[in-house]
């Protein structure tokens, strides 16, 4: 979610760097900084909240030399505020930094045992730590990435400056994206296009694990045991409509991308970041509730059987899930203790709508969960929360399903502390893992690439088998779905166990099979299946926690999830999935945002 900016040219830094983040707003942040030279040396100005605020800081500032670099951030390690706000600077180093540092608390303990003195608590100041210790040696900024770089496990891109040498930039990655706008006697590198394009047309990608050499009028790229590479700019056309997709070929893939920023924006209202506790003290009257009932259409009945483990285990509230364009045509059997939850991400789905007048016709409590504020939905429900993801343009719906899956997720909290099922220190463990859950999510959509290879394997197939266990059952059966909107390809999603009851007789080497296995209580029992499946000569694309040999090796292609909280693999576990659908549907050249026979919100029956 973090933007990057560097700059160095004839232009004013501060004016291009200012606008620059600016363009990358719709990412999300909560701090932004810059650095830039001035007199020979580098000034720091960063400033906690909005642009507008660092904005006020500069108004009357004025720099005099070429070089710059500029960050807008997304707190992960540490909490929002100035002093963990970026650029970082060590001594003679300034850097920013996108991305994870998985190794930062080896890192941590190294440098303050060596007796560093540390300003922040982030993972990204001890990347500038590193730096500042092999430039007091190398005296080359350059060497001291090469010296530094290998030392760094996780998902990173970095833009970093040296106070000796004012008409340089380095930057480098490996995840998160890092380009390169080549300009007429001036460069400038970004996490995103956006920030970019209105300065040039003539862009160089930097592949993970690429180093890029900027001085003065020109730029020398390196991999990663520092050898030159040669590689011609792309020249970009551009029109309004790529504007809007923010520089994605689609909507869908820009939705995706968006995920972090839809996760951390919906969560926000609901939490006390000083107490670690769950507010949504608009749902305090629910303390009565004994049973939970929820009740929707397509992707948000998906996400209504993953709150049914969330509710059921985390709050012991008993929890049934119904399609709406069911449950309207029955005779329900309701108490007034039941709640009726509702999820639709227009909030006018016919059926949906149907079942709600349904249900408060036997008198029960309503609550909707929507993404329209003053839909139907919203307005008709006695309680109500709203996914705040924005709009969603792709009719195959992607940020809005992982909205409801952790707006759900904070749900089965809120209810276990009306309960009285949860104790402090385990709300406590709850609220910083979802607070640390956009950055997981920033690093599976890192390794994005993954799935155009995979794309190229599984657009071949027959069909395709979904297949999870427990939480993961309810992803297995949206990432089918996300298949058959977007591919037109029959694709199936299963409950793992069941495998061995009638789906295995479909598996041979013509069928895909995806197997949804994060490292949680039934993992060894999935694995048993990925085991018969490959045994009969299905072809796995499998997506598992870290590096897990045993199913890399029984799968055609393998990708590692972060380890998460329980609750929150299923939400991680689905970014993956519609990473595939889109890649296999683009490959074939369907239209992906507007998918045939289907409309964004279904409002007849």
């Amino acid at each position: 979610m973090c933007g990057i900016v560097g700059y160095y040219g004839s232009q004013n830094p501060k004016d291009v760097i200012l606008n620059g983040l600016k363009s990358l707003e719709y990412r999300g942040y909560d701090s932004a900084g810059v650095a830039i030279f001035d007199n020979g040396k580098i000034s720091r100005v960063r400033a906690e909240g909005k642009l507008s605020n660092l904005e006020g800081l500069l108004k009357n500032k004025s720099f005099n030399g070429h070089t710059g670099i500029g960050h807008t951030r997304w707190a992960t390690h540490g909490v929002p505020s100035e002093r963990n706000a970026h650029p970082h600077t060590v001594g003679e180093i300034s850097l920013v930094h996108n991305g994870i540092i998985e190794n930062y608390m080896e890192i941590r303990e190294e440098l303050t045992s060596g007796g560093a003195h540390l300003q922040s608590d982030t993972d990204s100041e001890l990347v500038a730590h590193l730096l500042a210790g092999e430039v007091t040696h190398t005296k080359d900024l350059l060497k001291a990435v090469f010296n530094v770089l290998p030392r760094l496990k996780g998902a990173f891109s970095i833009v970093v400056v040296y106070e000796k040498a004012p008409d340089e930039i380095v930057a480098f990655k490996n995840g998160p994206p890092l380009l390169l706008g080549v300009g007429e006697k001036e460069n400038i590198i970004a996490s995103d296009l956006q920030a970019i394009i209105q300065h040039t047309n003539k862009i160089v990608y930097l592949e993970d694990n690429e180093v890029v050499h900027i001085q003065e009028n020109s730029y020398t790229l390196y991999n990663e045991k520092g050898q030159k590479i040669l590689r011609k700019p792309e020249v970009i056309e551009w029109s309004q409509e790529k504007a809007d997709k923010k520089g994605f070929p689609h909507y869908m893939l820009k939705e995706i991308f968006e995920q972090p920023r839809t996760v951390a924006l919906a969560i926000q209202p609901h939490l006390d970041l000083e107490k670690l506790e769950v507010k949504m003290n608009e749902l305090n009257g629910l303390t009565d509730i004994e049973r939970v009932l929820i009740i929707a259409c397509g992707t948000s009945y998906y996400a209504g059987m993953v709150a049914e483990y969330f509710i059921e285990k985390i709050a012991r509230v008993p929890v049934e899930c119904e399609l709406a364009s069911e449950f309207r045509y029955r005779d329900p059997v309701l108490s007034p203790k039941t709640l009726a939850l509702f999820i639709s991400q227009s909030g006018e789905t016919a059926d949906t709508i149907a079942a709600m007048k349904l249900a408060q016709s036997l008198g029960v409590q309503t609550m909707s969960l929507c993404n329209v504020r003053l839909s139907t939905l919203d307005r008709s429900t006695q309680y109500k929360l709203l996914m705040n993801c924005e709009a969603e343009i792709g009719v195959a719906s992607t940020k809005a399903f992982t909205a409801s899956l952790i707006l759900l997720n904070l749900f089965a909290l809120k209810l276990a502390k009306l309960k009285k099922k949860v104790a402090a220190v385990q709300e406590h463990e709850h609220v910083r893992a979802l607070l640390d859950f956009p950055s997981l999510m920033e690093k599976v959509l890192s390794y994005a690439s993954f799935f155009k290879e995979a794309a190229e394997d599984f657009k071949k197939f027959k069909g395709y088998l979904f297949i999870g266990r427990n939480v993961s059952y309810p992803i297995a059966l949206e990432g089918a779905l996300k298949m058959k909107e977007l591919s037109y390809l029959q694709a199936e999603g299963y409950a793992a166990g069941e495998m061995k009851h009638g789906p295995i007789a479909l598996v041979d080497k013509n069928m895909g099979v995806v197997v949804v296995a994060p490292h949680d209580e039934v993992f060894e029992k999935t694995l048993s299946n990925l085991e018969e499946i490959c045994a009969r000569g299905g072809k796995v694309i499998a997506i598992g926690s870290e590096q897990n040999d045993k199913m890399k090796k029984l799968s055609q292609h393998y990708i590692s999830i972060p380890q998460a909280h329980w609750s929150l693999n299923p939400i991680l576990s689905v970014v993956p999935l519609q990473l595939l659908a889109y890649q296999v549907s683009d490959s074939l050249g369907y239209d992906v945002d507007q998918p045939r026979n289907l409309a964004k919100s279904v409002t007849v029956e």
